[in-house]
């Protein structure tokens, strides 16, 4: 029997709840300033409910994802590597049978990157636009692994191409998530200048995500780059302020402002870590949040 895609009763749909940034729970540094905010105390005091019969329990209703194009070469130096694709696809699987309304944003460095380009005479307008293309290919590709395992999913463009995918319309696409679809996000803001992790921020203020979820290769933001120096120590908490004066590197400078001026949480975590994404979206293991 075919799977069909659910109906919604109606026009009314499951509005996000509002949410919290969970604490790291290992040791680790932490530059929190005033300590951490209202949503954070919120989330800690809801941990000893995490777990209900062993099965675990997200702390989110409603989040963004954020990967970049790298993370889908797998070994290889460019492209895209299908094994890998299926490996995230199952990952965000695993969170959206929870219940999690998932949107997600796929940078496009695996393919083209616009800096690049125009670092080597092209002119950036037309590098960026290019950059914003590669991100639709690897849209559609994640849309194409998910959709494989039984998981709707809409691509939505910041550029209009109504052959492959949806233009973007605010109102659909939170309509998109409340029937259950993943929602990835492609073409970046629609803009040069920008990059697809202050995409990811604006889509996420947009959509009302309760925080953006960054997976990296490292388990949280550290003060060095933990590849080079052993000794680099991993903050549990760091407010934006920090990021921005330490120039941490977790997003571009525009994200990291973005995401303060809205209040919205940012969890870097390990994207190499098999079924990390779903302990983390449930207050487990390592990962570092960003707040105010």
């Amino acid at each position: 029997m075919s799977k069909t895609e659910p109906k919604a009763a109606g026009e009314t749909g499951v509005s996000a709840k509002p949410g919290a940034a969970p604490p790291g729970r290992r040791a680790a540094v932490s530059v929190a300033g005033n300590g951490p905010d209202a949503q954070i105390d919120e989330a800690e005091e809801a941990g000893e409910g995490a777990k209900a019969g062993g099965v675990l329990e997200p702390r989110f209703r409603r989040v963004m994802l954020k990967i970049s194009g790298e993370a889908l070469m797998g070994d290889q130096g460019y492209g895209l590597h299908p094994p890998t694709v299926e490996r995230i696809a199952r990952e965000v699987k695993a969170v959206h049978d929870m219940g999690v309304e998932i949107c997600m944003v796929i940078g496009g460095g695996n393919i083209f990157r616009g800096l690049q380009g125009s670092a080597q005479g092209m002119e950036r307008t037309t590098a960026d636009y290019m950059g914003m293309l590669a991100t639709v290919m690897n849209a559609l590709a994640m849309q194409s692994a998910l959709e494989g395992m039984g998981v709707f999913t809409r691509v939505i463009s910041a550029i209009p191409m109504d052959q492959v995918c949806e233009p973007y319309i605010r109102r659909r696409a939170v309509r998109h998530l409340e029937k259950g679809r993943v929602c990835i996000f492609a073409a970046g803001t629609g803009n040069p200048y920008f990059t697809t992790d202050t995409a990811a921020t604006l889509r996420a203020s947009e959509m009302a995500c309760e925080a953006i979820f960054k997976g990296t290769r490292v388990d949280g933001v550290y003060d060095r780059d933990p590849e080079k120096h052993p000794d680099a120590r991993r903050y549990e908490q760091i407010t934006y302020d920090d990021v921005l004066q330490k120039r941490l590197g977790v997003m571009d400078a525009s994200a990291i402002a973005l995401a303060r001026d809205n209040d919205l949480p940012i969890i870097v975590f390990s994207l190499d870590e098999p079924g990390g994404l779903r302990g983390i979206v449930s207050g487990e293991g390592t990962y570092t949040t960003v707040h105010g």
